[in-house]
């Protein structure tokens, strides 16, 4: 019989797992698999665990957050034998990662999804020798995103990422950035910058631009120039709002390496988490590191 390891974390999502874990522990008992279920009892418990679990089993699921996700990722990294299949069932609040695979909202749907869905490969990201997900940021949007209510971005879309953010110009915030990319270097002030695989960033569809492939070896950068004037200004919210999205204060490219270098260091989120601040930072992608079920 084939084994699975179910890691979950009981808190997120309002503690919604509660009520449908038996159900879901059943999916996967009658597709076979023997199923061993842990609940996280503390931040990077689920790392540990994942960790300990290093050929052990041939299917690892995890249910929680963008933060939870990101522990069994990260701990399926560094196993030396081969990684089994990850499976995931969103409990977060915003689940940018399975909006992006298309993975049901609805914990019961994305458990029978992981018991008969095809299996794809996704690229995973590397700053600084810590592993992401699906995107690592800094700058002015960086925490916006986060905490504008999913109601308000149902309705309004790119305009609420970017308009909340616009509440705080006055007290914008820039960086002077050395970016060696694509045996390219670039020099200027920057106030956001977004390395991303993603097709949804904080509950954005669309953000990181139009054309994102999960699994081609590269990712998508976003780096928005400072402004000093209402046309820059105007220019910047027609480059992240516009269906083109083209525009002389937005650069827009893919990569598979990039440095960024400061004066001061700047402060990072990974994952919608909080990844510390650098002055220096190496971001790179490993090809189709993770085979998920989708």
């Amino acid at each position: 019989m084939k084994k699975l390891l179910f890691v979950y974390n009981s808190h997120s999502g309002k503690g919604l797992i509660k009520n449908k874990l038996m159900e879901i522990i059943d999916i996967f008992t009658r597709n076979g698999y023997m199923v061993t279920a842990y609940p996280t009892q503390h931040a990077m418990d689920g790392y540990d665990r994942v960790c300990e679990a290093d050929g052990l089993y041939d299917m690892i699921v995890c249910s929680g957050g963008d933060g939870t996700l990101n522990e069994v990722i990260s701990a399926m990294m560094t196993h030396i034998n081969e990684r089994p299949v990850l499976g995931y069932i969103p409990a977060g609040s915003t689940n940018d990662f399975a909006s992006t695979l298309g993975i049901p909202k609805n914990m019961i749907k994305a458990a029978a999804k992981i018991s008969d869905g095809k299996v794809m490969s996704y690229d995973i990201g590397v700053m600084n020798g810590r592993y992401f997900n699906y995107v690592a940021a800094f700058g002015l949007f960086t925490d916006v995103s986060y905490k504008t209510p999913q109601n308000v971005k149902n309705v309004l879309g790119h305009q609420a990422y970017v308009f909340e953010s616009l509440k705080s110009l006055s007290n914008i915030k820039s960086y002077y950035l050395t970016i060696h990319c694509n045996e390219i270097e670039m020099k200027g002030s920057y106030i956001y910058g977004m390395i991303s695989n993603s097709r949804s960033v904080g509950g954005v569809k669309d953000i990181c631009g139009k054309d994102v492939e999960l699994d081609d070896g590269l990712f998508e950068v976003t780096l928005v120039k400072e402004p000093v004037s209402p046309l820059e200004l105007q220019q910047i919210v027609a480059g992240l709002l516009s269906k083109n999205q083209k525009s002389p204060m937005v650069e827009r490219f893919k990569t598979d390496r990039i440095v960024i270098e400061s004066d001061k260091a700047v402060e990072w989120t990974v994952d919608g988490e909080n990844g510390d601040a650098h002055q220096r930072v190496e971001i790179s992608v490993v090809d189709k590191a993770i085979d998920i079920m989708v």
